[in-house]
């Protein structure tokens, strides 16, 4: 997935999607209200042994009843009460490629009790031999533009998804075949049926990866996908006005596709939340560029991905230094929250995986030190969201970028 922002301007070009992905669990009760509790993956607060699990279809997921490691449960602000600064963390494809990055960002957030959303890219629990159990809209059979993933890294990618989920993350979708570009076959022109289309596509490669791959020696996912996806990015977030009649037909309550949002208060399109990446601030430039790691890249290398090893550290101090600045922007003024988009790859050498994990480090500690900033998925979000009263929201949406109450929050 490919987001180019300059100077405002957003292009948009097709290329692989990978993912990766936090959790968290780490012994203790954080700032967000969340239960971390110690031991293995896999068991609930307390210590509890996880309830037997009720198999679904071929058996390739599970009802396992309440997910653990969840928030408590939001509450209304009160008057004068100052909001909480949101950040998540999101990862597109989420597919586990043989680099570690998605057993990497589990331990992070499990050290710093974060919480973020996985986009799981569809195929990538398909093995190649049976890719024409794929139909794309507009697209010949068994085509993606993100290939297929090995039988080891379907294989590792379903146990980070496992793991993912019982430490509290959320499981999204980021469709199949990642088809970008202006083309008749692009997602940019697919109609509100073909979107159904992918969608049960992508649910289907999810909930019978045991039909799919005949592996019948590994545990199953423990959710049930239908309850467990309510909500996606579009590849190279397109296409979003098409998906959404869809996504609403489908019960989903939030969409992350839309390109070059701002740092203000979220609102809804068609019944659904719209969360865009955003534009942020960009060190040492005079534009701001989109909260994701491949814009960096696209305005530090020109879209290489291995450029020359000098420049490296710049760019990864730069990197990290545009999260941590959209994060003070909204959290010293009008706590918008603040939505990061990731890749589980390895671009110029992983310098934008170390600086996805110095911002969440900091953030974190800013955390720690007793500030009200909640590391959680989009789902944990968009129930903050509708626990709100309608009138407070509007009222948070008055506050521009970086702009925060004229006389505080307690007269706000």
């Amino acid at each position: 997935m490919r987001h180019i922002s300059r100077r405002g301007a957003i292009g948009l070009g097709a290329g692989a999607a990978a993912a990766v992905g936090l959790a968290g669990c780490g012994g203790s009760v954080r700032t967000d209200g969340s239960t971390h509790a110690g031991g293995s993956a896999g068991r609930p607060p307390g210590g509890r042994p996880t309830p037997t699990a009720r198999p679904l279809g071929d058996g390739s997921t599970a009802f396992t009843g309440k997910q653990p490691h969840q928030p408590a449960r939001p509450v209304p602000l009160e008057p004068g009460q100052t909001p909480p600064q949101f950040v998540v963390f999101s990862w597109d494809g989420a597919g586990e490629v043989g680099n570690g990055l998605f057993p990497r960002f589990l331990d992070l957030a499990k050290e710093h009790g974060a919480h973020m959303t996985f986009f799981l890219s569809g195929l990538y629990l398909l093995p190649e031999a049976h890719k024409r159990r794929y139909d794309p809209p507009n697209n010949p059979r068994g085509a993606s533009d993100i290939g297929y993933l090995t039988d080891g890294h379907i294989k590792d990618t379903l146990h980070g998804l496992r793991r993912a989920w019982l430490e509290g993350h959320e499981i999204g979708t980021h469709f199949n075949g990642h088809f970008c570009g202006d083309g008749p076959g692009s997602v940019a022109h697919w109609t509100p049926r073909q979107w159904r289309d992918e969608i049960e596509q992508a649910k289907s490669f999810v909930k019978e990866w045991r039909t799919n791959t005949g592996w019948t020696d590994l545990p199953p996912l423990p959710f049930d996908y239908d309850r467990e996806l309510v909500g996606g990015r579009t590849p190279c977030l397109l296409g979003q006005e098409n998906l959404l009649p869809t996504a609403r037909a489908l019960g989903w309550r939030y969409d992350a596709s839309s390109p070059g949002g701002r740092q203000v208060w979220p609102v809804k399109k068609q019944g659904i939340w719209d969360l865009p990446l955003q534009q942020i601030p960009f060190p040492g430039r005079s534009f701001e560029v989109l909260s994701m790691d491949y814009n960096m890249l696209a305005n530090q290398s020109v879209n290489s991905t291995n450029a020359p090893a000098h420049r490296r550290p710049a760019w990864r101090e730069q990197s990290a230094q545009a999260y941590i600045s959209g994060f003070r922007r909204a959290y010293e003024t009008n706590r918008a929250p603040l939505f990061i988009g990731n890749h589980f790859e390895q671009w110029n050498g992983g310098i934008y995986m170390d600086a996805v994990e110095e911002a969440l480090i900091h953030m974190a500690r800013e955390r720690d030190r007793g500030g009200d900033v909640r590391l959680v998925s989009f789902r944990q979000l968009v129930d903050w969201l509708d626990a709100q009263r309608p009138e407070v929201l509007a009222k948070l949406r008055t506050l521009d970028v970086g702009q925060a109450p004229a006389e505080g929050w307690k007269r706000f």
